[in-house]
């Protein structure tokens, strides 16, 4: 099962994510770089990890507050080869490809050499239900997080049919996001992702994320059927990584 590294992005800084509680957060204090830079961190997660994809939460934009504009570009140019899931709160379609164009405005920049920005739209923020098929009739691959509060689907009335979106515009990718567990160490929701995996139209790869301690529950995820996991506080706290993180 492959590991995905996690990146929160917060006032100019990588953040250490803690069950959803984004008021509470505070610039990361890592094992495995000396500062909470966003280049040092993002550069230390692909080493660890082994991986050539990198999950960002741009928390700025995701809280109506400011993107990571700048930050995001300079990641993109240093990053050749990776491909970078971009979560910052798309309410719609045209939200998405603003931010892309600011993006690639800062960072001259392009494929092959800098990352591919990949939209990751979640539930919690998406107004538009037609946003997903926008982005993949452009070419975008997106991504949609179902994303999860104490057992519920956060997702604005409208857009989410009960308990979840209606499953016709799921795109291939799908994240069970459960953001209770984020760097709780309290173990992964492997429940809420088994009832999605199930429900999941074929063919679709459904990712999971959060909760992970150890290389235990990175076997109790993989034997789920997930193909990958979303993970950052045990790779900054060394519980998982290197040969581990590569082929568990």
């Amino acid at each position: 099962m492959q590991v995905i590294p996690v990146l929160d992005l917060l006032d100019g800084h990588v953040v250490r994510a803690v069950r959803g509680e984004r008021a509470g957060y505070l610039p990361i204090r890592s094992s495995l770089a000396a500062t909470s830079e966003p280049l040092d961190i993002a550069r230390a997660l692909l080493a660890a990890s082994g991986a050539r994809t990198l999950y960002i939460a741009d928390l700025g934009a995701i809280l109506q507050q400011r993107p990571h504009v700048a930050t995001l570009a300079a990641l993109r140019a240093a990053l050749p080869g990776v491909d970078i899931w971009l979560d910052a709160g798309y309410a719609d379609y045209a939200s998405m490809l603003a931010l892309f164009a600011r993006i690639d405005a800062n960072g001259p920049l392009t494929p092959p050499l800098a990352a591919t920005l990949v939209p990751v739209f979640g539930t919690e923020s998406l107004q538009d239900i037609h946003a997903l098929r926008a982005a993949e009739t452009a070419g975008f691959a997106p991504i949609l997080s179902l994303d999860h509060r104490a057992g519920q689907l956060l997702c604005a009335p409208g857009v989410c049919e009960s308990p979840e979106p209606a499953r016709s515009w799921w795109p291939r990718k799908v994240i069970a996001m459960t953001l209770d567990q984020v760097g709780s160490y309290d173990g992964p929701d492997l429940a809420t992702f088994e009832r999605i995996r199930a429900a999941a139209p074929a063919g679709t790869e459904v990712i999971g994320a959060g909760g992970i301690r150890h290389g235990d529950d990175m076997a109790a995820a993989a034997r789920t059927g997930a193909l990958a996991w979303l993970v950052a506080s045990a790779l900054h706290d060394r519980r998982i990584g290197g040969p581990l993180a590569a082929s568990t």
